[in-house]
């Protein structure tokens, strides 16, 4: 017996609940006697953490982020100005004409006009060859020559001048163009495209610049490198090896 607890004065052992779980606490606040229990909703026992609905998050920006397939695998079909594949030698070839039209129309027309403005003053000045010994040919040349350089007509000389400006300027436009959109006028215009192979991207001025000059080796062995596309797997002429580009149809 226990004369200590006023609560328990016949001394029973109140029951204890098991290890990890509260005591029963007696309901408070609930419905009187008769009135029906409302149903309650199951509960987690105790010692287990409450599960909730996480809903799930998006990336920032609000759009899922999506790996980029590497050039060659099927992106979007007939989405506008996604490759369609390999652009054909024939396609090149006719993207370099016109963009070599484009840049050397007006510098071709400078250069004749100059030509025959040089040439009629030249034809209408006499070379002064007294002072040439007997038989010295290069004394001969060479006064024929300064003759024809003083006779040229400073207009002659300043559209020459002006045709190789436009040359220079009409190429760095080029470079400017493919680099950033990976098309030029031409290329734009025959529906072909140059991109990076590991990227599909365009090549950027820089590398662009470096493309052109690798050009020069096409034109070794007689021209192989601007036929090397006739028979490659991927088109690629060796400036295009060498940078790692394709040329790729967006029609």
């Amino acid at each position: 017996m226990s004369f200590g607890d006023p609560n328990n004065p016949y001394g029973q052992q109140q029951p204890q609940a098991p290890y990890g779980q509260q005591p029963p606490v007696p309901p408070q606040g609930g419905p009187g006697y008769g009135y029906p229990q409302q149903p309650q909703a199951p509960q987690q026992p105790y010692g287990y953490p409450q599960q909730q609905a996480v809903p799930p998050q998006q990336p920032y920006g609000g759009y899922p982020q999506q790996a980029a397939a590497p050039y060659g695998q099927p992106g979007m079909p007939g989405m506008p100005g996604m490759p369609m594949g390999y652009a054909s030698w024939g396609a090149r070839v006719g993207a370099l004409l016109l963009d070599g039209l484009i840049i050397a129309a007006v510098p071709t027309i400078l250069y004749v006009v100059a030509g025959f403005m040089a040439a009629g003053s030249a034809s209408s000045v006499s070379p002064d060859y007294s002072n040439c010994p007997t038989g010295d040919y290069t004394c001969i040349q060479n006064a024929a020559n300064e003759a024809v350089s003083s006779s040229t007509p400073v207009a002659a000389i300043i559209m020459i001048v002006l045709a190789w400006l436009i040359i220079v300027g009409g190429s760095f436009f080029l470079m400017a163009k493919e680099g950033s959109t990976g098309q030029t006028p031409g290329k734009k215009a025959l529906g072909i495209k140059v991109i990076k192979e590991t990227t599909g991207q365009p090549l950027g001025f820089g590398m662009t610049f470096v493309r052109y000059l690798c050009r020069y080796l096409n034109g070794l062995l007689c021209g192989i490198g601007w036929l090397w596309p006739l028979w490659d797997e991927k088109n690629q002429t060796f400036a295009d090896k060498i940078v790692g580009t394709v040329v790729v149809s967006v029609k």
